[in-house]
């Protein structure tokens, strides 16, 4: 049965219920653990392309190998994120979260420290497993929440995404190859480090978030976890309570929870979780393959099908477009969903995703026509990215669905763990077969060099199907 109480679909039921005064310190040390996430995992695509070409992998190789570094940072957070999800929902959040975020600061400096591929591979999947921890925060949101703001809170969440995306592609693009940029500014040590690891200081400012995050969670993160509260009250002998200050105030549920009433994984497997599952990893999938995709595109010289940007252009037009669409999530982001439905948002999304592969085509058709980038070219790029603040108001919606076809306040963290073993299994494949397919494409000339694109387009249009079911049967 779900658990969150939130109305159906028509259009306007959500918005107009009476909204919950939101948990401000609480959500606050959240969504710092969360911008962790994306600054960690976006900082490197401006630069990820060079830096493999620095450790000596060229000749049309590189592609692969960027798809395949993409690619094991969502292989190393499937392999920890439903653990972490089930365990969670017995031991509590916060445990899990404070190590997750200090392993990620530790990884990404290694990362930065690296000179081989073989190494930014290995540091690169560490990121990825102390990554998976962090979804916990998620559950968290959703245990200091109800009904009435969730939407708004998840909202936050995914305008938390978009500030880590744009401040993670800025601090990539801007902070590479610092010695190169402004020899004059730096001694001759620092100067020295910094020309024999170019990529270092991107890399330890993405780390230095990640810090800041698990001092703030140390200090003042509290526990969430209906059978870990049991736990810690039956131990304390005090009885539960609606308003216990391990919550901050938030009502968490009049019921009593223990170890005992966390589902099994078999009871996990209900029919509306599956539903919101097959759409989620669609989307994971296409989002991220897009992504790739576009990164590509943007680094790839004109002549080999691509639009030959340096990776300081590739950093201001992705943090550009994501504060652009941070603005919106902000200010607009739960209203739309409370008014639309957050059913209704995934189906508009993957009608954006069946147009990023259209884009990307027709920019390497005119680019290549023209042999620069000329107003075609800019006016395609801007008609795409300009809607693409629905990508996380999919992210939000998601979670508001989850709450709703969760069994049980005490399976959120097993549910939440699911829904993210499913995106980042998919997250770990879009990259190596978007980059494996844009090569094979330009390579052997496949339908002229657009093969990858309509490959891409197809699946998003099946993807617009699959949404369809989620609107129909999930009730």
């Amino acid at each position: 049965m779900p658990t969150s109480d939130i109305p159906d679909d028509e259009p306007g039921e959500l918005a107009s219920m009476h909204r919950t005064p939101l948990p401000k310190i609480q959500l606050f040390i959240v969504l710092c653990i969360q911008l962790a996430e994306p600054i960690t995992a976006l900082v490197i695509f401006p630069f990820v392309l060079q830096f493999v070409r620095d450790t000596g992998i060229t000749g049309g190789d590189e592609a692969r190998y960027v798809g395949l570094i993409e690619s094991v940072f969502f292989l190393g957070e499937a392999v920890t994120v439903f653990q972490v999800g089930r365990l969670s929902d017995i031991y509590g959040r916060r445990p899990f979260l404070l190590v997750g975020l200090l392993g990620l600061a530790l990884s990404m400096m290694g990362f930065g420290l690296s000179n081989t591929v073989w190494a930014l591979l290995g540091f690169r999947c560490a990121q990825g497993a102390f990554n998976g921890t962090t979804g916990a925060a998620t559950t968290v949101i959703m245990e200091i929440s109800d009904a009435s703001n969730l939407a708004t809170m998840m909202s936050m969440s995914g305008t938390v995404w978009s500030v880590g995306s744009s401040m993670g592609s800025f601090i990539g693009g801007t902070l590479a190859n610092p010695a190169a940029k402004w020899p004059d500014n730096t001694t001759s040590l620092t100067l020295d480090f910094l020309r024999a690891h170019p990529y270092f200081l991107p890399c330890g400012v993405a780390a230095g978030f990640a810090l800041a995050s698990f001092f703030f969670a140390l200090v003042g993160l509290r526990e969430t976890s209906p059978s870990a509260v049991a736990r810690l009250q039956q131990k304390q002998r005090s009885p539960a309570t609606e308003t216990d200050p391990l919550l901050g105030g938030q009502n968490l549920c009049s019921e009593s929870f223990d170890a005992n009433t966390v589902p099994t994984v078999r009871e996990l497997i209900t029919r509306p979780v599956c539903l919101v599952l097959g759409n989620y990893g669609l989307f994971t999938f296409l989002d991220m393959a897009n992504t790739s995709l576009q990164t590509l595109v943007y680094a790839t010289p004109i002549g080999m099908g691509g639009l030959g940007l340096e990776s300081f252009d590739i950093g201001l037009i992705l943090g550009l477009t994501i504060t652009i669409n941070c603005f919106i999530q902000f200010f607009f982001g739960g209203a739309i969903i409370r008014y639309f439905g957050p059913r209704a948002i995934f189906t508009a999304t993957f009608c954006l995703e069946a147009t990023t592969p259209l884009a990307c085509a027709l920019t390497t058709f005119f680019a290549k026509r023209a042999g620069r980038i000329d107003g075609a070219v800019i006016a395609v790029l801007v008609c795409q990215l300009s809607p693409s603040f629905l990508i996380a108001s999919a992210h939000a919606s998601t979670y508001v669905l989850t709450m709703d076809a969760a069994p049980n306040p005490a399976s959120r963290g097993g549910v939440n763990g699911l829904l993210r073993l499913v995106g980042t299994t998919l997250r770990c494949a879009a990259p190596l077969f978007a980059s494996t397919l844009f090569a094979l494409s330009n390579t052997n000339n496949l339908a002229g060099g657009y093969m990858v694109y309509i490959i891409q387009g197809v699946l998003a249009l099946a993807a617009i199907w699959c949404s369809m079911l989620l609107l129909r049967n999930l009730p």
